[in-house]
């Protein structure tokens, strides 16, 4: 995908398979195109696309989880 950028975030508060949807539909509501990929254990989320860090870290403290930063 030329112009993305692949960024992990290190996200806490996620425990199930309904946090990974929550947190997948917060990013993809407002940017269809980015591929997110969560991983529970690791307590990260993926996003790959052409997105602000400030932009991801609002979407997924708007959706109930705790935003750590860049992993």
């Amino acid at each position: 995908m030329e112009g993305f950028v692949i960024k992990t975030y290190l996200v806490d508060g996620m425990s199930c398979s309904g946090c990974v949807k929550s947190v997948t539909n917060a990013i993809k509501a407002h940017y269809p195109d980015a591929q997110v990929q969560v991983e529970l254990e690791a307590g990260t989320v993926e996003v790959v696309g052409d997105i602000e860090d400030s932009r991801v870290s609002s979407l997924i403290e708007d959706a109930g989880f705790d935003f750590r930063g860049q992993a």
